[in-house]
């Protein structure tokens, strides 16, 4: 059952009582996201069936100042770039002893356009949903023989923005029928459970109460299609474990450690609420 949020003592333990705690803003800026003056992203688009409370979707650059907004539509401009030309270099080089690299399996990183649409996705051969960092780690491992990247690391993260960028204008299609449903409804139960002493849950904010603004931050529906992401905020590219890290230590609760099989499911959630939307990481966000 949906739960609505306490505007209350959940709030007001944030500093944000009452009106003050989330104000009303204008709807999200009409503007186009085109890349470069070639790369179309649909931020808008009908809600997918499985969403019962949304009617339609939005990208998070809807909700961002026209300054952050314009930094994503030249890859010059676009400083998550930098982390993708890094992972271009890396594309080449040799990982383990031997002489394997990301290149040996698939010439180009170009290769691989259409994969970041359809992550998390169920693996057969390993028997369970795998996230495009698994995907990484997998080659990585077993196919260069060398060590495992750091789940968010920044090796990591600047691969799989490569990866999404040679994607970017291709609709979010994440399967979640299958296999992969059980992993999906878990993924739910976890969007929709409250956690902490605040007794939030994403949907608190990202889907009951977005377009509203939250202390200084206008709240978005907490989409993940422009994942990686580079933050003004920190200054680097920020991965989708990492955020949800952030936003479970938000309502001070334990959260769980990236690569988790619990983030890996709200993953898989949260991805398929984007079903529909371009992806467009590495984007650019406050």
């Amino acid at each position: 059952m949906r739960q609505t949020l306490r505007t209350g003592a959940a709030w007001a333990a944030l500093g944000l009582a009452g009106s003050a705690a989330l104000a009303p803003v204008a709807t999200a800026q009409e503007a186009n996201l085109v890349i470069n003056d070639e790369i179309e992203i649909v931020t808008k688009a009908p809600a997918p069936e499985h969403m019962d409370y949304v009617r339609e979707i939005f990208s998070g650059w809807e909700y961002r100042s026209r300054e952050t907004q314009d930094l994503q539509m030249d890859d010059f401009e676009n400083p998550g770039m930098i982390g993708v030309d890094n992972a271009r270099a890396d594309f080449d080089t040799a990982l383990g002893d031997g002489e394997e690299s990301c290149a040996s399996c698939h010439e180009s990183p170009e290769a691989l356009e259409g994969v970041r649409a359809v992550y998390p996705k169920w693996d057969e051969a390993k028997g369970e949903v795998q996230t495009l960092e698994m995907q990484v780690n997998e080659c990585v491992t077993e196919r260069a023989g060398a060590e495992p990247w750091d789940y968010t690391g920044q090796r990591m993260t600047e691969m799989v923005a490569l990866i999404s960028s040679v994607s970017r204008g291709m609709p979010v299609d994440v399967a979640i029928d299958g296999p992969a449903e059980e992993t999906w409804e878990q993924g739910k139960e976890i969007y929709y459970t409250r956690y902490g002493q605040l007794e939030l849950a994403c949907a608190n904010c990202h889907e009951d109460n977005y377009d509203n603004m939250i202390r200084a931050d206008h709240l978005s529906q907490g989409q993940i299609n422009g994942f990686p992401t580079y933050r003004l905020k920190n200054g680097k590219l920020n991965t989708v474990h990492d955020r949800f890290k952030g936003c479970v230590r938000d309502t001070r609760a334990e959260t769980f450690s990236p690569g988790s099989p619990e983030f890996v499911a709200l993953e898989l959630y949260v991805a398929s609420r984007g079903n529909g939307l371009s992806v467009e990481g590495p984007s650019v966000r406050n």
